[in-house]
């Protein structure tokens, strides 16, 4: 099948602007799941070479932002539900169990933040995007419904439903029922 050299040269153009005027969008939003530069940096390239080796760009109707950070949302919450699954049995299941937090000591604002983007990392890809939104990024409700393809309400539930999720999650680390 014949290249249509004017079409890929466009496509790739497209790409390199978006890359361009996004890619500190896209880092942000992937380190404020990942908590790590580095993971931040492999999310931004993740994405962009996914985008590239598509034979079609993706059709969407929210334009490149709103893409871009649903995009890296999705990828970052893949990094950390990654570093969960790497745990096998035997001495690494040890080194996981002395590692336990003890209720009766006080947690460092690292070791918090790591179990919350652990946290974040067991939601659903959707529900980690709309909170991510929301409460990291400062959308309104009516903005997140626009870029998610939703409805208000659905998003308000899902920010409920999520934040009960995050709140159990952290009393379990923190010692409490």
């Amino acid at each position: 099948m014949p290249v249509d050299i004017r079409a890929e040269t466009d496509r790739s153009t497209e790409i390199e602007k978006a890359f361009l005027e996004n890619h500190d969008l896209v880092y942000r939003a992937a380190f404020r799941i990942t908590g790590n530069a580095s993971d931040a940096e492999d999310v931004l390239q993740t994405l962009f070479l996914r985008l590239v080796r598509r034979e079609l760009l993706p059709d969407f109707k929210c334009g490149w932002p709103a893409y871009l950070r649903r995009a890296a949302v999705n990828i970052a919450v893949d990094v950390i539900r990654s570093r969960t699954r790497h745990v096998s049995l035997g001495e690494s299941e040890l080194m996981v169990q002395e590692k336990r937090p003890d209720p009766h000591r006080e947690h460092s604002a690292a070791e918090l933040r790591e179990e919350f983007r652990k946290a974040l990392g067991h939601l659903n890809p959707n529900a980690a995007e709309i909170f991510i939104l929301h409460y990291l990024e400062g959308y309104k409700l009516r903005e997140i419904a626009a870029q998610v393809n939703s409805t208000k309400s659905t998003v308000a539930v899902t920010l409920f439903r999520t934040r009960s999720r995050l709140r159990k999650s952290m009393r379990k680390f923190l010692g409490g029922s």
